[in-house]
Formats: structure tokens, C-alpha cells, sequence
């Protein structure tokens, strides 16, 4: 039997199409994806719906230029009340999805509510915030992101599910950002030739998500798939894997900031106070002074 030969995983590989103000970058999570998923347990839509916030923040958060965090975060009607997922620089990510336990079945995921992009440099510059409607799944919600706060033509395409892996399934997450950028000049991307980026539309709608979840199939080969008759050059790629920053001091300080009857509120039935995080699952005991 040949073995077969793992592409280069957990990674975001930037890329730009030679001389068509079109950039972007391609995303492929593994076991930063598994590890997200497995930690809370998540199946089905839940176990989607977390990897692709994972995908988003992964693909716009290996675009910032400084140190700082990028959050995704939605609040809506469906039985997912409230999906939230990081990136910290320089590759750090976590998710999670709060679902309604009492949901009716048939309820949409995420129904109606509100999308919110949040980015926020570690220091020297001022925190921003976007938000949009949402209608739909997390990606359209991104699309319109784009549209209406930063009115950058983008394109996306993500793709989360389990492959086998060593005889067993197991969760990857992958995804594609096109974007067009300013040209020479100055020319903006709402005045560039628009034949091109339709074109680009029209190519990656033809990727599967089989090739976006594919291990073996380097983000390499698939953009020279994509684009080899205009040229792409790749750069760079930028490490992520998942890794939490909740701490016992965290807690404390935010507990701290109670009153003495909210933390009566939050005792157990044997006196204790403890915080879960929602990001990694870690129980940390609370006491007030200690």
C-alpha cells in the first residue's frame, strides 16, 4: 500500500495573482481544528459551525500588520445563541459555540441576529469595531463585512468536515480569501477591470470543499490549479495553532469585581465558586482574597 504524504497543515499561506490587484490568502486547519472541536465536545452543525468561526478569524486575523487580537462574535435567535472565536498574533485561535439546549429541533442554527468583527491593537492605536446584520451562515455575514465597513471586494469560500484519518475521522477546517487591492497609481479596487474578478469568482466556485479539506493537497498546488494560467506567487506561511489565554489571575480579577451577593449567587451547593472557561474547558476555583 503507498503511503500517502501529508501536506503542510495548520497553517495561512498568503498569496497574490501577478500583476491583477487580486491577494488572498488560503487557510488549512488539522489538528488546530480537531483539537477546538474534540475540547468541547461538539458534533454535526455545532462541530461546523465552530471550525468555520475558526476558519474566518484565521483568515483575517493572519492579515494584521501589528500585534493585537482579532474577535468574531454573533449574537442571534437560532439555537446557536452566541458563536465567539479569536485570533491573537502572531497564530493563536480558539472558539466556541454556546447552542441552546432547549431549542426546538427544527429551529435554524443561527437565525437572525448580529455579526461583529472586533480588532484590537495591543497598544498605539485605537480599538474597531464592525457590525452587521445576520442573515445567514457565518461566511455570508463576513462577505457583507466586507461590503458595507470595508468595501473591499472579497470573495470566500470555507469548508469544515471530518476526513479519515489513520482509519478513524477526524475534523479539518480549510478556506480561501480573495480580495481586490488598490492598484498602481492609486486605482481603486472598485475601478479595476472587472472581467478579471469575475473570472476569479468564477474559479473558485469551482473548488470542492474535498479540496479544501484534502491533507494531502497543498495550498500550494491548489492555487496553481486556481491560477497558473495568470501566475501566482505565495509568500510566506504563517503558523496558527489553538492555544488559550484564560488564566486563574483572569478570573480572579473579573470575579473580584462582583458584589458579594452576585458571588453567593454563583456558589455550589458546598460553598465553592468556580469559573469554566468557555474557550478550553479549564475549572478554576475561585475565593475572594485568596
Amino acid at each position: 500500500m503507498t503511503e500517502l504524504t501529508l501536506a503542510p497543515d495548520d497553517l495561512a499561506l498568503p498569496f497574490a495573482i501577478e500583476g491583477k490587484q487580486a491577494r488572498g490568502r488560503i487557510v488549512r486547519l488539522g489538528a488546530t481544528a480537531q483539537r477546538v472541536i474534540d475540547g468541547h465536545g461538539y458534533r454535526g452543525d455545532a462541530a461546523r459551525l465552530a471550525g468555520e468561526a475558526l476558519t474566518i478569524v484565521s483568515l483575517l486575523g493572519s492579515a494584521l500588520k501589528f500585534e493585537g487580537t482579532l474577535t468574531l462574535q454573533t449574537r442571534g435567535e437560532g439555537r446557536a445563541r452566541m458563536v465567539v472565536a479569536d485570533f491573537a498574533t502572531p497564530g493563536q485561535v480558539r472558539s466556541f459555540v454556546s447552542v441552546e439546549e432547549n431549542a426546538e429541533p427544527d429551529a435554524p442554527l443561527l437565525g437572525d441576529g448580529s455579526f461583529a468583527l472586533t480588532i484590537d491593537p495591543a497598544e498605539g492605536q485605537n480599538r474597531y469595531q464592525g457590525i452587521v446584520e445576520l442573515h445567514g451562515s457565518l461566511s455570508e455575514a463576513a462577505l457583507l463585512y466586507f461590503q458595507q465597513s470595508e468595501q473591499i471586494p472579497t470573495k470566500l469560500k470555507i469548508a469544515v468536515g471530518q476526513v479519515q484519518s489513520d482509519g478513524a475521522p477526524s475534523w479539518r477546517a480549510g478556506g480561501i480569501l480573495l480580495q481586490r487591492v488598490a492598484g498602481e497609481g492609486g486605482l481603486q479596487p472598485a475601478e479595476a477591470n472587472d472581467d478579471d474578478w469575475v473570472r476569479f469568482g468564477a474559479l473558485l466556485d469551482t473548488v470542492g470543499a474535498d479540496e479544501l479539506l484534502d491533507p494531502t493537497l497543498a495550498g500550494e498546488d491548489l492555487l496553481y490549479r486556481l491560477f497558473n494560467e495568470d501566475g501566482v506567487r505565495v509568500f510566506e506561511p504563517q503558523p496558527i495553532r489553538f492555544q488559550c489565554r484564560c488564566s486563574a489571575e483572569r478570573v480572579a480579577n473579573v470575579l473580584d469585581a462582583y458584589s458579594v451577593e452576585e458571588l453567593e449567587d454563583l456558589k455550589l451547593p458546598d460553598g465553592r465558586i468556580e469559573a469554566k472557561c468557555e474557550f478550553c474547558g479549564t475549572v478554576y476555583p475561585y475565593e475572594r482574597g485568596a
